[in-house]
């Protein structure tokens, strides 16, 4: 049983088991992560060119990037089951992204990451991900 023994001092980490959706609190902290990524979005004159291609009112999106996330996080794939596959590249292909808007969307991110997510482990785990997922998304 080796295997399944763990040490003392061992955090909690992503396993099959253990989801960052779950590890992060569930449904209402991933939302919280959602609507603050959108809070600073809208406030923060660094992410001014981001905020003006997005329409308004910024309800619809919002809710929407909570369904992509929980999904994206190991929790219910919302997003799937409202609009099928999330397809993100071809979703954003109509966008000019480029790595000035990369860059305003990760401090977005990045910002709420650090205001939501308290385990810091996770949080780091999360922001190498998304900027990953962010890179993928410039397409000029």
């Amino acid at each position: 049983m080796i295997f399944n023994k763990k040490p003392a001092n061992s955090k909690p980490h992503p396993t099959p088991e253990q989801t960052p959706y779950q590890l992060m609190g569930g449904e209402p902290k991933v939302k919280a992560l959602a609507n603050r990524f959108y809070d600073i979005m809208e406030t923060a004159p660094e992410a001014a060119d981001l905020y003006a291609i997005h329409p308004l009112p910024l309800d619809s999106i919002r809710q929407k990037f909570f369904e992509f996330l929980s999904g994206w996080l190991g929790g219910p794939a919302l997003f799937e089951q409202k609009y099928g596959h999330p397809r993100l590249r071809a979703r954003h292909l109509p966008f000019k992204v480029d790595e000035k808007l990369r860059n305003q969307w990760m401090f977005c991110m990045e910002q709420a990451l650090d205001d939501v997510v308290e385990n810091k482990m996770l949080r780091q785990g999360i922001r190498q991900s998304i900027g990953q997922l962010a890179s993928h998304m410039i397409n000029c």
